[in-house]
């Protein structure tokens, strides 16, 4: 369910480790694992792959402005990584983020501190704090991880437009 404190993109090594681990567990009972965003339809939530990000500069005094520097960069490049947050182009996640059940909608960026219901949520303590992380709330339950850390980084730190 959650994989904490990696660096680069070890945390995809990590999340698929954790994935085999899961279907191996589950084999041994007799139960079926889906990584679906929303494997039955319904008015619910689904599942999604919220994916805490920072750099050394964010986690430094001073750091919530550089978070909000990268969010705005993030802003402008809403459909690409959409695109790339799940393995069917946005079509998975589509199905997840409809604006309802704290989910914000796949269309539309929105970024706010504790808001659950936002693309982008900066916790409340990053903001009392002035410095941390944020949490990028658009990931689906099937991402490939690898594509989601790549994506990122290319929008904030190498600054692709």
């Amino acid at each position: 369910r959650r994989v904490h404190g990696c660096e680069g993109i070890a945390m995809g090594d990590h999340l698929w480790m954790a994935r085999f681990l899961l279907h191996r567990v589950a084999e041994d009972f007799g139960v079926i694992v889906s990584l679906d965003p929303k494997p039955v339809c319904g008015d619910w939530n689904g599942a999604g792959a919220h994916t805490n990000y920072s750099t050394e500069a964010m986690r430094s005094a001073g750091g919530l402005e550089v978070i909000r520097e990268a969010i705005e960069k993030l802003s402008l490049r809403h459909g690409l990584h959409i695109a790339n947050y799940d393995p069917n182009n946005g079509e998975d996640n589509a199905r997840r983020l409809t604006g309802q059940h704290e989910t914000a909608n796949i269309n539309d960026f929105s970024s706010g501190v504790a808001n659950r219901g936002a693309s982008i949520r900066i916790p409340r303590h990053v903001e009392d704090d002035g410095f941390g992380y944020f949490e990028d709330r658009r990931p689906s339950s099937n991402c490939d991880p690898y594509c989601v850390t790549e994506i990122i980084v290319r929008t904030t730190l190498l600054e692709e437009k």
